[in-house]
């Protein structure tokens, strides 16, 4: 009767361990796959931000709000009265300089927007 009582139980434990996940800056770097249209030849669509280096970026966009490193990986935020726009950066193979791999906007109240809209508002002219 006792142990009819205790398997229940310990399934129920089992159900609420977690996966472990590894720590942000040893996680591989990926692409984002939001599904916004690129615009027809635009030079800040997502697609020509990948794989450009930091200095490709200030001299679209200019001085960055946030340049943040952890390791080898890089942050770099560029913000604007119509949005902000992260581009997460890392090197593609050992002692090169870290790309593009990431991108990430929003609008100010914090909704999530098409990176490629917002790479144009903020492209310095």
């Amino acid at each position: 009767m006792k142990t009819a009582a205790i398997i229940p139980a310990i399934l129920l434990l089992s159900a609420c361990g977690g996966a472990a996940t590894a720590p942000a800056s040893s996680r591989p770097a990926t692409v984002s796959t939001r599904p916004a249209p690129a615009y027809p030849g635009s030079a800040t669509a997502p697609g020509s931000l990948i794989g450009r280096d930091a200095r490709a970026l200030t001299g679209l966009f200019g001085t960055p709000r946030l340049d943040m490193r952890e390791g080898t990986a890089r942050r770099i935020q560029f913000a604007g009265s119509a949005c902000v726009l992260d581009l997460y950066l890392y090197p593609q193979s050992s002692g090169r300089e870290p790309v593009v791999t990431h991108i990430d906007a929003r609008l100010p109240d914090g909704r999530d927007t098409a990176a490629d809209g917002c790479a144009d508002a903020l492209r310095r002219k």
